[in-house]
């Protein structure tokens, strides 16, 4: 630490490694926050969070219940032991509340005045913050899965949508209407996500087997088939042109937006390259995934290695982005956990869970306390922790 803030000061350090490395120790270090609860509002499983990227304060879950809430996540009492509470919530009380499951909530990336929910009520609804009234409703004819605003996009409005039918809809929330349908998959679609780097592309996730990456802009509309193979298996051959050998329900973005993680129901998560769409053949083993629906993952941010965490039975797994070697798995649910998002700005991770709880991971304020054995020390500790100084006498 020391090092790095001499070498900060006399100019011969990048001023972001500093922070980076700090990143990645406190990634490192996640644990579940004994002293932190989340106020218990759902009466049924979990299925979605999303922290808005404004303050990072408020985070919005959606249930199987149907209802919605928005906690602050802030501790305002200024005690070490407190509980996040739940600021408001869209209960079945409500005269708009979603009818069944809410699959996706999302924040409008730029303004938290607002925020978007989708629901298997075969809705996508626009709500006001501040008064929890809907400002418009998208109405589907099909079950509604995922959907997904842009979070750099200043030129357009889109939120894409993935249903039960084989087309993604794009809605246009300034004109109140489906401006277009992208056509290519052949079942339902699991996920959508919209590139953090580009503000046309966008990926999607079908049953079917494949990922699509499109330009909106284009009228053919798909730029590429994601193909495991890398194009080397003849196309006679079934597996060919998909990017699993199972449904997948699953997207996440890198934060430069440069790679695309994917992962399926054959148990297996894959890095993309998200120009070419080449298959980086990474391998993370076994990724337990037996959701029949979308699995709602994340990745870190601003880390010197970045980080995956995915939901994995009842626990989190985390691995590194690209070297695929698998750090840590999380405890603390007691029932199959359906997402998670990443709260960069502090380092922190929520997971919510089929068993109705949302909890909280947290960096760990003290390092490991090194055992009196030095030779079990070293092969214990992480590397990130270990100890790179030398004394001049050992030097010598």
């Amino acid at each position: 630490m020391l090092g790095f803030l001499s070498a900060r000061q006399t100019g011969l350090e990048d001023p972001l490694r500093l922070r980076r490395a700090e990143s990645t120790r406190r990634v490192l270090g996640l644990e579940l926050n004994k002293d932190r609860d989340v106020e218990r509002i759902h009466g049924g499983g979990i299925n979605t969070l999303d922290i808005e990227p404004v303050e990072g304060r408020y985070m919005l879950s959606g249930g199987s219940d149907g209802v919605i809430v928005l906690y602050d996540l802030e501790n305002s009492s200024r005690q070490s032991y407190y509980t996040c509470k739940a600021v408001c919530s869209i209960g079945r009380d409500h005269p708009d509340v979603h009818r069944y499951s809410v699959e996706t909530v999302q924040w409008y990336p730029h303004d938290t005045g607002m925020f978007t929910s989708s629901s298997f009520d075969k809705t996508l609804k626009v709500w006001d913050t501040n008064t929890l009234q809907t400002a418009d409703v998208f109405n589907f004819e099909e079950t509604v899965y995922s959907h997904h605003m842009s979070p750099v996009s200043t030129k357009h409005c889109l939120v894409a949508v993935g249903t039960r039918a084989p087309k993604v809809q794009l809605c246009d929330l300034k004109s109140g209407s489906c401006s277009h349908i992208l056509q290519g998959h052949r079942q339902e679609i699991l996920a959508v996500s919209w590139s953090p780097r580009y503000d046309y592309i966008l990926a999607t996730a079908s049953a079917d087997s494949r990922v699509k990456l499109w330009d909106v802009r284009r009228a053919s509309g798909c730029l590429i088939t994601l193909d495991q193979h890398n194009g080397k298996k003849s196309q006679a051959v079934e597996s060919a042109n998909t990017a699993h050998n199972g449904k997948v329900n699953g997207l996440c973005f890198t934060s430069d937006g440069l790679h695309l993680l994917t992962v399926g129901t054959d148990n297996r998560m894959r890095l993309w390259n998200s120009s070419n769409g080449e298959n980086t053949l990474v391998n993370y083993g076994k990724v337990c995934n037996n959701s029949k629906k979308g699995l709602k993952f994340t990745v870190s941010c601003g880390c010197s290695s970045e980080f995956v965490f995915v939901p994995y039975g009842s626990t989190i797994a985390v691995y590194t982005v690209y070297s695929g070697e698998q750090i840590t798995m999380l405890k603390g649910h007691y029932k199959t956990v359906d997402c998670c998002v990443f709260q960069s700005n502090f380092q922190e991770l929520y997971s919510g869970s089929r068993d109705c709880n949302i909890l909280a991971w947290v960096p760990s304020l003290y390092e490991p306390v090194p055992d009196d054995d030095e030779t079990t020390t070293k092969s214990q500790l992480n590397p990130a922790f270990e100890d790179a100084w030398s004394s001049s006498d050992e030097e010598g």
